[in-house]
């Protein structure tokens, strides 16, 4: 609702709609509702960017122990396949203070790690009054009593600094993975995206991290078939798969949006094509991630246990510090803890492991 043209479209499709509010505005239901029950005929409020963010709201959150934390809200990016700087309007970080009271009050009730959330958090500040990057930010989340793990998403590769890549040593907190979207290994297909980076800048980016923390474990976004993707444009995403051997990717084949650059180009990869593609993509990422879990066996590893299993309540799984899911025996009793655990077998997708009694 946040774009005139589907916005038009519901007024004037669907007289029986009763309110229409925007991304920006989600928080302002409640008041939305009682104006339509006081009789408005249509209940409308659009605030194009999230200038002033409520932060006195309360949150219901699903787990104690771990919570998110949004850190800014809208993109400036442009990336030729998204509507979210459509939707979601430009960028806004949240003030340094506002996040560090919330994080401060979660460890109060236990939570022990934060995932820190934001279109494109390495550009977290610029829209603030003062001068406070993002690193800064982590560095007094670093120091909040009780958080033990941080994390956050999702990290533009244009936007990384070297100051934030050595983060990754110097702060004990961080958690040890990094997820930094690629999109493509083809630099012609990386400008089409409009990623202003290239295959070569992202690969250097890489070895910095690597050199910083060696041990890291990498995580990635990969689109199979966007417009004007060649056969030599894929063979370039798999190189870079190899050469960067990513522990983890979430994998997607392209689909239109609506009203993005990309859904008005003429040269529209088949499906059978795109299909074919992700079939190839995930024949060379499932063994590379096979290949770095089993490397964990024989280590022991702390998890931070999330979930007992639905189909057996002697089994528990969690996350290690390096986002691997790991499945063991234990019980409801170690839910939201961490706990020591020897990893005695892996696959692509998991780790299996003994708990260590203490």
């Amino acid at each position: 609702m946040q774009r005139d043209e589907s916005r038009n479209y519901v007024i004037e499709k669907f007289p029986n709609v009763d309110i229409i509010f925007g991304t920006n505005n989600i928080w302002k239901l409640p008041e939305l509702l009682t104006e339509s029950y006081n009789g408005t005929k249509l209940a409308m409020d659009i605030e194009e960017n999230a200038l002033s963010i409520d932060d006195k709201l309360g949150a219901n959150r699903l787990y104690n122990f771990k919570s998110y934390v949004n850190i800014m809200y809208g993109c400036n990016n442009f990336c030729s396949y998204c509507i979210v700087p459509y939707t979601r309007g430009r960028e806004t970080s949240r003030r340094p203070g506002e996040i560090i009271r919330e994080i401060e009050d979660l460890a109060r009730h236990g939570t022990k790690e934060v995932t820190l959330l934001g279109q494109n958090v390495n550009s977290y500040g610029k829209t603030l009054d003062e001068k406070f990057t993002f690193s800064n930010l982590l560095e007094e989340i670093n120091d909040i009593k009780g958080i033990e793990r941080i994390r956050f998403m999702t990290s533009h590769p244009k936007d990384i600094s070297d100051e934030l890549i050595y983060s990754f040593k110097n702060l004990d907190k961080l958690s040890n993975f990094l997820h930094l979207p690629v999109q493509a290994g083809s630099s012609r297909v990386l400008k089409m995206m409009n990623r202003k980076y290239t295959k070569e800048d992202y690969l250097r980016t890489i070895d910095k991290v690597k050199n910083v923390n060696p041990n890291i474990a990498l995580s990635t976004d990969i689109m199979v078939g966007f417009p004007g993707e060649e056969e030599e444009d894929f063979m370039d995403t798999l190189d870079l798969i190899k050469k960067v051997e990513y522990d983890t990717a979430f994998t997607f084949i392209y689909s239109v949006r609506e009203n993005t650059p990309a859904a008005n180009r003429t040269d529209q990869v088949p499906d059978k094509i795109k299909h074919e593609r992700f079939e190839r993509l995930l024949d060379v990422l499932y063994p590379i991630q096979e290949k770095k879990n089993k490397a964990f066996i024989g280590r022991e590893v702390d998890v931070l246990v999330e979930d007992i299993s639905k189909k057996n309540e002697s089994k528990v799984s969690g996350r290690t510090d390096e986002f691997k899911l790991v499945n063991f025996d234990g019980n409801a009793n170690d839910v939201g803890n961490i706990v020591k655990v020897k990893i005695k077998d892996a696959n692509s997708f998991s780790l299996v492991g003994e708990k260590v009694e203490s």
